[in-house]
């Protein structure tokens, strides 16, 4: 039950945030989702760092891993979102922040 809060929690505010960032940001003129789009780039880029220090050096334990990852990260990226808006995701190499922020995390 407490990993279900936990995620419940992260999800909440990540989900909240995106919402405010794409309001914002996201252009009705153009149909351009750039609140969307950097919400997804900052969130894989933030899942790799997180992911990273759990990987290397157990600095984030698994609650925090689930609050942070699971929860707000997940939260904040949207794979439905993604979906609809993948041609300009996957022009951004929005996937290859993940595995950057992980080198930069076992870097350190």
């Amino acid at each position: 039950m407490k990993n279900l809060l936990l995620v419940f929690i992260g999800g909440g505010f990540g989900s909240v945030l995106r919402f405010l960032i794409g309001k914002h940001f996201n252009s009705i003129e153009t149909g351009i989702p750039y609140g969307t789009f950097s919400a997804n780039i900052l969130g894989s880029f933030l899942i790799g760092i997180i992911l990273g220090l759990a990987a290397k050096h157990n600095a984030i334990n698994h609650n925090h891993t689930l609050l942070l990852a699971t929860g707000f990260c997940g939260g904040f990226t949207t794979f439905s979102t993604f979906i609809y808006e993948n041609h300009v995701f996957l022009k951004s190499g929005g996937f290859l922040l993940v595995f950057f922020g992980m080198y930069l995390a076992k870097s350190f």
